[in-house]
């Protein structure tokens, strides 16, 4: 925060400008406030506000957005907001201010809701008059323009004030509960309380569990993303396999679509060839991507709205299947078709997962591949050793969405109308697994998709990529 300090001038962040520098800062500027440009969500989100205000009534609601995280000494991480916060605005990527927080204040009707948040640096000789151009984290200079405060309101249709008012508007002794760990201030204003506050944590995030036909747009659009990625990447494949580190090159290819489509990556990309195909989370990427061996890609591409797609495909790199390759991902395929054909409304969450498994327990069952061989008692869960997870999640503005719902609305739920979700069974087999035939060592496969849950069953979003190994060895061979 800058301050009047007399004669040395104005300082901010502790860099101080002396007047002279000052004053040369103060004149000359043009008007560029801008209109009013309601986002296209907004309306959605004044929806989900009502919704809260009517679950907790007589009671103070805050939802901070969080802020930048050092990335390393005076350069910051992207910033991304709290899923909960982008739920309840409707705000974009681009135009998404740290520090911001929303507060649902308790009236006789309901609530007035107002977003506290940092307005566009002032270029004048009050006492924030050099931020615009000396605070490197937060100027105009350093970072871009940021919105007035009447900008903002226009934009996300809620009242707004300036984050400096916050410290006042929390006080008083109005039950209040808050979303934690995002804002040390709004953590020190608001007394704790741990149930009240993990009730209101969970319901944000079942309110996500279904969406709303805004968000399946959105959706739409970050998985259309996605799948553009994917053909970028089978189209440099060949070119990738000529580079030390193919990964990285693939892992490029994603992301540059992702960028440029949209706000940039949901998750990590996972490019993982040959053997770090079996590492379910490989994000190094610094390995080759060599002929004959398989490329496990799974990626999503982030909206400008923060809505992501998720989509994994196994493709082989020199554009056919071995023999090998191909019975793994055969017996992939057929786990998936078997969970997708679980996807309906009122069905168990877990159905499409256990469906899944049965394939894979029963083909490994046929191949002699019985993890624990026949002196261990027969369990579906012995077969996590080629496995390891399960079977899909919930999708939405995180990869993992709604991760705070509570047990019986989500993992031991039903699936409901609007659910948005994915399959993606996977078989991996270590390298150095001795249970497994030498052939099988160091394959890894895995194909997800996303579904949206209907009437009468589940459209695939991602249907535009192939999924049988036929149809991909066409594309690949198409691509080249």
């Amino acid at each position: 925060m800058e301050q009047q300090d007399g004669s040395r001038g104005l300082r901010s962040h502790d860099h101080q400008v002396p007047d002279a520098v000052a004053e040369v800062f103060r004149h000359g500027w043009a008007d560029t406030s801008r209109p009013a440009r309601p986002g296209s969500g907004a309306a959605w989100a004044a929806k989900r506000r009502a919704a809260v205000s009517e679950r907790f009534p007589g009671e103070r609601i805050v939802v901070p957005s969080g802020g930048l995280k050092t990335r390393s000494n005076d350069f910051d991480y992207a910033f991304r907001p709290h899923s909960a916060y982008i739920h309840l605005t409707a705000e974009l990527g681009t135009r998404a201010v740290p520090d911001s927080v929303l507060v649902f204040e308790p009236t006789g009707q309901g609530h007035e809701v107002t977003l506290f948040t940092r307005p566009r640096s002032p270029r004048d000789a009050g006492p924030r008059g050099a931020e615009f151009y000396s605070d490197r984290r937060h100027g105009e200079f350093w970072v871009g323009r940021r919105r007035t405060l009447t900008e903002t309101a226009g934009d996300l249709g809620i009242e707004t004030r300036s984050r400096d008012d916050l410290e006042r508007a929390l006080a008083g002794g109005v039950p209040t509960r808050a979303v934690r760990g995002e804002d040390a201030v709004v953590d020190a204003l608001v007394t704790p309380s741990a149930p009240g506050d993990a009730e209101l944590l969970a319901f944000l995030a079942e309110s996500r569990l279904v969406k709303d036909e805004w968000e399946i747009e959105q959706l739409r659009t970050a998985v259309g993303n996605t799948l553009a990625g994917f053909h970028d990447v089978a189209a440099e494949l060949p070119y990738a396999t000529r580079l030390e580190r193919g990964e990285r090159w693939i892992e490029g290819t994603f992301n540059r679509r992702a960028r440029l489509e949209g706000y940039g990556l949901g998750f990590e990309t996972i490019a993982a060839a040959g053997n770090h195909a079996c590492v379910l989370h490989w994000m190094h990427n610094d390995g080759p991507v060599r002929e004959g061996d398989l490329l496990l890609l799974d990626a999503g591409a982030e909206a400008d709205t923060f809505y992501t797609g998720d989509v994994t495909r196994t493709l082989p790199v020199g554009g056919r299947f071995t023999d090998a390759q191909r019975r793994v991902y055969d017996l992939v395929f057929a786990a998936q078709c078997a969970g997708i054909a679980a996807l309906r409304p009122g069905a168990p969450y877990g159905a499409f997962h256990d469906a899944a498994t049965r394939v894979i327990a029963e083909g490994l069952d046929a191949w002699g591949l019985r993890p624990g061989g026949d002196v261990v008692a027969h369990e579906s869960a012995l077969y996590r050793r080629y496995t390891v997870c399960g079977t899909g999640h919930m999708l939405g503005l995180d990869c993992h969405d709604c991760a705070s719902a509570r047990s019986e609305n989500y993992a031991q739920g039903v699936l409901r109308e609007g659910h948005v979700l994915t399959v993606e069974p996977g078989l991996y087999f270590q390298p150095d697994d001795l249970t497994v035939p030498q052939e099988l060592r160091g394959i890894g496969v895995r194909i997800e998709d996303d579904f949206l849950i209907t009437a009468d069953g589940a459209e695939c979003l991602s249907s535009g990529l192939p999924r049988t190994a036929d149809d991909v060895e066409a594309w690949m061979g198409a691509s080249r």
